[in-house]
């Protein structure tokens, strides 16, 4: 939003906040350099002698800190090697304070209202909710004084972190988020079974119309084949054109007043399709009753396209290869409708971001950020080689040039924790599968010549505490729609009673928000 007392930060603002860029000189180059905003890819092991040494010595400080983090799994015990050997080459001790990533919401509202904070909070933008954001700027400290402009060369790591990630961890109207940087767009692929595509010789299609007839043709119910998994509503906005989530929802329409997604042509056209593919009986039964695993039916083909998180490309290849080296799925290239292109929307530039504990003292807080700076270390440094794979010997093993992680691995690195502090760019780097690498990077580069950024693109945005609940309802309602159990006209209603709800009042507020920066 615009400046003023309230916490906001305008865009003048943000020039002063936001720190300077400056690029690692001692990481190793990609094997697949970033083109327009893509994530750089690696697709070799890089040996240990070649690999560059972004901290060459502790400058922690020998300080003790705390951290809660969430984690999926199980915590490692205490004192374990891999975190001894974090702490010795960061130079602090760190006492983790997991908590489960499945509830990490409810402990974290319960942490934050109270008095004994730890010295560093990671909080996901999907626990922004309640009181949360508020407490973010009351709780934590403003890094501004330490990271803004210039002062962020003192951390030559940070320093190398994209500015599109340091722009969503302005948090009342203060820079107080550590980020963890992520891919340019992504977030849902469009993938696709390319190895049973190819032996069939079937083209993915490049408009919605053939798209359709295509699921048809390769649909077999009576061979327990379908085209799609239901989730293909995902890939739907993005073929018409909608408008992404909140609070990026919002557009300067034709009038020249804002838009809301909601409020969209494009949005009931998403939908209108997506419940053809549903009537035409595409979609994997199981899938439509939100029952079984969405991945096993795709990867032992009975359904034929999945659009899900990119998360899953590389891990659910390298499960495949072992049982089936003709197994390959790709991301198909986004089309358009009606000979449009195709509207890819930038995400923001991180999502996660731990926060230091405002009642430390500016040697502590400088100690907290050689932390961050070490665990920011990009690809192709020892310190990241360290806190991606661990010790090698202890933590993996070299096999036939290829790293294999041991029991220890699995126990004390995969868990992850420093992870949660801070990253360095999104990279793209599988050396075992150098063919996933290639097609991702090559995926991330044709798609992004049609993205663009929203009309609030990498801004945190706190809306009224009002109207908070008042977007409740819609993915239901969305997911009943495209099955049959709704309409488009009880859509159009939804849409209506939601302006006389607070929607137009939401529009009022976003509207101000461009007033106050003269936008």
């Amino acid at each position: 939003g615009g400046g003023g007392e309230d916490g906001r930060a305008s865009e003048s603002d943000l020039e002063r906040i936001l720190p300077t860029f400056r690029a690692s000189d001692v990481a190793v180059q990609p094997d697949i350099a970033a083109e327009n905003g893509s994530s750089p890819g690696y697709t070799r092991w890089i040996p240990q002698e070649e690999l560059g040494v972004s901290v060459p010595e502790p400058l922690g400080g020998g300080g003790e800190f705390s951290a809660m983090t969430p984690l999926w799994g199980t915590p490692p015990e205490a004192g374990n090697a891999f975190w001894t050997a974090m702490d010795e080459g960061i130079g602090v001790r760190m006492n983790w304070q997991t908590q489960d990533g499945n509830t990490y919401g409810e402990r974290l509202g319960a942490v934050l209202a109270g008095s004994d904070i730890p010295d560093l909070v990671c909080i996901p933008s999907w626990e922004l909710t309640g009181q949360i954001p508020q407490a973010v700027s009351s709780r934590f400290a403003d890094l501004g004084p330490f990271l803004s402009g210039d002062a962020v060369l003192d951390y030559p790591n940070l320093a190398a972190i994209p500015t599109a990630a340091w722009q969503p961890s302005v948090f009342g109207g203060a820079l107080r988020g550590l980020p963890m940087p992520a891919a340019p767009i992504g977030g849902v692929a469009p993938f696709y079974r390319q190895d049973i595509f190819e032996s069939n010789g079937w083209e993915v299609p490049t408009n919605p119309d053939d798209f359709v007839a295509l699921c048809q043709e390769i649909t077999s119910p009576s061979d327990r084949v379908w085209a799609l998994e239901a989730n293909v509503k995902w890939a739907a906005w993005v073929i018409f054109g909608v408008l992404p989530e909140r609070p990026n929802y919002f557009a300067r329409g034709d009038n020249g007043q804002l838009v809301n997604r909601y409020e969209t042509d494009e949005y009931l056209e998403a939908l209108e399709w997506t419940r053809r593919l549903f009537d035409a009986g595409v979609v994997h039964p199981d899938s439509v009753a939100v029952s079984g695993d969405a991945s096993q039916r795709f990867t032992s083909g009975e359904s034929l396209m999945m659009f899900t998180g990119d998360g899953v490309w590389h891990n659910m290849v390298v499960e495949q290869l072992s049982a089936n080296a003709d197994f390959r799925m790709n991301a198909f290239d986004y089309f358009g409708a009606g000979g449009n292109d195709p509207v890819l929307y930038l995400g923001n530039g991180s999502t996660i971001w731990t926060f230091v504990n405002r009642n430390l003292s500016e040697d502590r807080i400088r100690q907290a950020l050689q932390i961050a700076n070490y665990t920011a270390a990009p690809y192709g440094t020892v310190e990241n080689r360290l806190r991606t794979f661990g010790i090698e010997g202890t933590h993996y093993a070299l096999e036939g040039g290829q790293p294999v992680r041991t029991d220890l691995g699995q126990t004390e690195v995969i868990p992850e924790t420093y992870t949660f502090v801070a990253t360095p760019q999104h990279t793209i780097a599988w050396s075992d599968t150098p063919q996933v690498v290639e097609d991702q990077t090559g995926w991330q580069k044709r798609n992004l010549a049609f993205a663009r950024e929203p009309l609030f693109y990498g801004r945190q945005i706190q809306e009224p505490a009002r109207l908070a609940n008042i977007n409740d309802g819609f993915e239901d309602l969305e997911d009943d729609v495209v099955r049959g159990r709704q309409s488009i006209r009880d859509m159009q209603n939804a849409v209506a009673d939601w302006r006389r709800n607070g929607g137009d009042e939401l529009r009022d507020f976003y509207q101000g928000l461009l007033d106050e920066d003269g936008a």
